[in-house]
């Protein structure tokens, strides 16, 4: 017969102590070993998540094939210009296939390539993407040497080039054009130089699109290409007050009306954006209207395209300012930490600190998670500011970026009838959930002003500027902690300035049609009014009408139409490049790819990349009969980025050309404070029992 089991015996109190030290222990590496289910496999992820380079050990292999980037800028006007080329080379001893990740302007519109090999040029032709992605292919196998230009996003491109042979040289042309409209009297070119590591949450919807993984060197490792950039600057007026805020620059003729710039020597980092800022001489700016008449105005075909630029009125002070909420939604993931996430401190301080005692606010910081100041919006008082502030100063960068519970979550937070609310959204963008962000923004904050701080030296435009689109806000990028100050006014200007309202635009005199912006928006302070379209007739003696509301009453600006231009001919593109923006803000909206047809139609009509076309070029002569070897190069983490913007506390294996790193989400926050709290309760309680011992004692 069994015996009973003996009694069990009550732990003493350094066992109870022991006990809840172990569990608490145990339940943390679990948080640490084993991360969410829809986030382990790493095979799954490995085309999604950005990762560390790690070089080959083939001495025959190359697998830094870029060796350098040369960019041309002409601005002339408010056209920019540019043709970037990327130079490869071969210096291994297989043939390689290079694939390359790089950033563009969001306003770019790409509308030409060329591959020079050796002495022989090949033009790219557009095709439609996948018809484009099945002649590379096939190119690549029957051992042509041939390059693929892709757009993953507005502002990310992909360009492959496959059969690179031994001591093969390379050159890539790509050209582009861009508008510069002014703002509050400046004018800002940025050149973007490097990707940052993006990442994609495990549940983000397939409408966001696909995303090629990034490859990035180890902090503080710089890349081995090269990178030269030259400027061209022609205005109506002489050309004061030329800087860069991220790089040194040489410059010849200052004052005059045109200005050449380059790079100075020790100004060579592609690690962060070129930007560069200048003024005209009397603060003017060149407003007006711009006409491009085809050279074949006579064939029925034949399209002529305008754009007119048109300052807002003056701002006038209001006499009553309307109550205001504002709701500060403020990144601090892993790839904030550090720098990034010390300028948006800096930012915070001046955004809150500057707050009326008639508003209201909460503050909503996210990364895996995300937790808010209240539940409800607080009175501006002191007290509540300080609060705020002390908060975010204790605030550390760490896990994932997931902004799209955030956004939902401020969508969800209660407002009066009567309050006007500002939603003000603090990140790097390093997502790739661009478009499930400007489907939640538009169908959700349409009662609200959205307007989006960019902290970083490379962030992520295309998600900045489009929130803000969505959100019909402004965009701002903070590259430094002391533009903080400058541009936390620039926001209380645009929020406090009365908005030119019911605008309408109209052609006296001139046939338009094809009009971009179909609804003009409401014209925030500082930002000028731009419209796009085609015309017919004849141009002299018509002008262009823009009526509205401002402050102190009805507004309108006229504008004489000037005689057409057939060197205009950049305005082509920048019509289709404006026409296909608005359709990729209408499917992101409804999801899915519901405007693939209008899209791909005007990228090859007017011979542009887009999401749906690519550019394509062949070289006719068999090459090689040996498959190549894939090599991805790698980009520089962005200047001020941390190795935690890839995950990099935990690294997986690859293949021999690169290690992948999976940005996996953040443990629940409340499961791991909960463990750290009886880990610190149960040393406290056992700390109090030793006192009272030696006190006996």
């Amino acid at each position: 017969m069994r015996q009973p089991l003996p009694p069990l015996r009550p732990l003493s109190s350094t066992g109870r102590v022991l006990v809840c030290i172990a569990l608490a222990l145990f339940a943390t590496l679990l948080l640490i070993a084993w991360p969410p289910a829809h986030a382990d496999d790493v095979e799954a992820r490995r085309a999604e998540s950005p990762y560390f380079h790690v070089r080959s050990d083939d001495p025959a292999l190359d697998v830094l094939p870029l060796k350098g980037t040369t960019v041309d800028v002409r601005i002339a006007g408010v056209i920019a210009d540019v043709t970037v080329t990327q130079h490869y080379r071969n210096e291994g001893q297989r043939p390689i296939e290079a694939k390359y990740v790089f950033p563009g302007s969001t306003r770019a519109a790409v509308h030409a390539m060329t591959v020079r090999l050796g002495e022989r040029q090949i033009v790219a032709q557009i095709r439609e993407k996948q018809r484009a992605r099945l002649e590379y292919e096939g190119a690549k196998r029957e051992g042509r040497t041939t390059a693929l230009l892709e757009q993953e996003r507005p502002n990310v491109f992909s360009m492959n080039v496959a059969n690179i042979l031994p001591g093969d040289d390379v050159r890539v042309e790509l050209k582009y054009t861009e508008l510069i409209a002014p703002d509050a009297g400046a004018y800002r070119f940025v050149f973007p130089t490097v990707v940052g590591p993006r990442y994609r949450s495990p549940s983000a919807s397939p409408d966001n699109g696909a995303l090629s993984a990034t490859a990035h060197l180890q902090p503080g490792v710089a890349s081995s290409a090269s990178f030269a950039l030259s400027v061209k600057l022609e205005a109506p007026l002489p050309i004061a007050d030329v800087q860069s805020v991220s790089h040194k620059l040489e410059s010849q003729g200052l004052g005059s009306r045109k200005v050449q710039l380059a790079l100075a020597d020790d100004a060579a980092p592609d690690n962060r954006d070129f930007i560069l800022e200048y003024r005209l001489a009397g603060e003017r700016t060149a407003t007006g209207l711009m006409l491009y008449q085809a050279p074949d105005a006579a064939s029925p075909d034949a399209e002529n395209f305008f754009l007119a630029l048109v300052e807002p009125p003056q701002v006038i002070a209001p006499g009553q300012i309307n109550p205001r909420d504002y709701i500060f939604v403020v990144d601090i993931s892993g790839s904030m930490h550090g720098y990034p996430l010390q300028t948006a401190k800096v930012l915070l301080n001046e955004l809150i600190g500057g707050l009326r005692p008639s508003d209201t606010f909460n503050v909503l910081l996210f990364a895996g998670s995300n937790r808010a100041l209240s539940e409800q919006s607080v009175p501006a008082t002191r007290a509540n500011i300080e609060r705020a502030l002390k908060t975010i100063d204790r605030m550390g960068g760490g896990g994932s970026t997931e902004i799209v519970p955030a956004m939902r979550r401020v969508a969800a937070l209660p407002k009066p009838a009567d309050v006007s609310r500002s939603v003000i959204v603090v990140t790097d963008g390093y997502v790739a959930v661009e478009n499930e962000v400007f489907q939640l923004v538009r169908r959700n904050l349409s009662q609200a002003n959205v307007f989006a701080f960019g902290i970083g030296s490379a962030v992520n435009r295309h998600l900045i500027e489009g929130l803000a689109r969505a959100g019909q806000g402004e965009a701002f990028i903070v590259t430094r902690p002391e533009q903080a100050a400058r541009q936390a006014e620039r926001l209380r200007h645009i929020i406090d300035a009365p908005v030119l309202t019911r605008l309408n635009a109209r052609f006296e005199g001139l046939d338009v049609y094809d009009v971009e912006p179909t609804a003009l928006p409401d014209v925030l302070g500082g930002r000028p009014v731009l419209v796009w379209g085609k015309w017919r007739g004849n141009p002299q003696g018509a002008r262009l009408v823009l009526e509205g509301r401002s402050a102190s009453g009805d507004h309108v600006d006229v504008v004489h139409a000037p005689a057409p231009s057939s060197d205009a001919v950049a305005l082509r593109h920048l019509w289709a490049r404006q026409r296909i923006a608005q359709l990729g803000d209408d499917e992101a909206l409804v999801g899915g790819q519901a405007q693939r047809e209008p899209i791909t139609a005007l990228g090859l009509r007017y011979g542009l990349l887009t999401a749906y076309t690519s550019f394509i070029a062949v070289d006719q002569v068999v090459r090689t009969h040996d498959a190549a070897l894939p090599v991805v190069q790698p980009l520089p983490l962005p200047q001020g980025v941390s190795a935690l913007a890839v995950g990099a506390e935990s690294t997986t294996a690859g293949t021999a050309i690169g290690a992948v790193v999976p940005t996996t989400p953040e443990p629940a926050w409340p499961l791991a404070l909960a463990a750290t709290v009886c880990v610190m309760a149960a040393l406290a309680w056992r700390r109090r029992r030793i006192v009272a011992a030696w006190s006996v004692r």
